[in-house]
């Protein structure tokens, strides 16, 4: 096989092979279902981190908009690992992505439903040491509008307005603020804000609780820090010694700034944490090694 083989309703195939019709109903009303996981190189070889918890939050996912396929968990992490070794990667970006095929009209139901994993080298998103971030004008869904636990594809062009919004601005990055008037998260991270030993980040409900998240708030008490998840108000900024942003794509990424809100120029908490993180994800601290799956296993 090629280097470009995909995963494709349940065949290997290059890349440039699938053909999705232009009628397509994920493509028209943003009917997808999808996730983003990452494998890192391991003393042990390539190991996907916490591909289970990811495939139950797609599995949930597609729950939401009745989507059915004939995969089980099992088959998704076999053939995820199986299209890691066939493209012959070490690190990579992972992408499953669900979506209803063609048929037009809103109801999706009768619609096809496929399936697609894609796995390819991508370095960290927003791959800067410390960003500049901007409280965008758009607002995070609000949670009677949406299924908050899910990623649903046609979520994320609030996303792209926000990303589009904080461009304009001069920034790397957008934050958006909640219904209420609260500090949310990024366009496609979490955020976190620390004060002395302290890790402050929004509570759930009106955010996805994203899994780098979890796994930071773990790292950070079992370092001895305290995290506590709250209302944040953006009047608050200020008081804050430091900022980052998790997430999969973006792992720990320090924010030099807010708008004219300016974090320490020596994150030392969050940069504590991102190696912590770096050491976890590359299989060197045993106590975390339950969060990979080898590839070679």
């Amino acid at each position: 096989m090629k280097k470009n083989s995909v995963w494709f309703d349940g065949k290997f195939m290059p890349l440039k092979s699938v053909r999705v019709p232009l009628l397509t109903h994920g493509l028209h009303y943003g009917s997808g279902v999808f996730e983003g996981v990452r494998c890192y190189q391991t003393p042990a070889g390539p190991a996907v981190f916490r591909i289970k918890e990811h495939i139950d939050r797609l599995f949930n996912s597609a729950a939401a908009i009745e989507m059915k396929f004939p995969y089980s968990r099992a088959e998704i992490v076999r053939a995820a690992k199986e299209l890691i070794r066939k493209n012959n990667l070490q690190e990579c970006y992972i992408r499953p992505l669900i979506f209803y095929g063609e048929k037009m009209g809103l109801s999706p139901l009768g619609a096809p439903v496929h399936f697609a994993i894609a796995a390819w080298p991508w370095e960290k998103y927003l791959n800067h040491d410390r960003i500049r971030v901007h409280v965008s004008k758009f607002i995070r869904l609000h949670p009677d509008t949406a299924v908050m636990t899910a990623k649903i594809t046609g979520y994320y062009f609030n996303s792209i307005l926000a990303s589009l919004d904080a461009h304009a601005h001069r920034a790397d990055e957008a934050v958006l603020l909640d219904a209420n008037g609260c500090i949310a998260e990024g366009p496609g991270e979490n955020i976190f804000f620390v004060k002395g030993k302290t890790l402050v980040t929004p509570k759930p409900g009106m955010i996805l609780a994203g899994i780098t998240r979890d796994s930071i708030i773990k790292i950070a008490k079992d370092s001895g820090l305290k995290v506590v998840e709250r209302n944040i108000k953006p009047g608050e900024l200020g008081r804050f010694d430091e900022a980052f942003l998790t997430g999969t794509a973006a792992e720990i990424t320090n924010i030099s700034q807010i708008d004219r809100v300016i974090y320490s120029r020596k994150p030392k908490v969050s940069r504590e944490l991102a190696k912590a993180f770096s050491e976890a994800i590359h299989g060197k601290i045993k106590k975390y090694r339950p969060w990979l799956d080898f590839v070679n296993k």
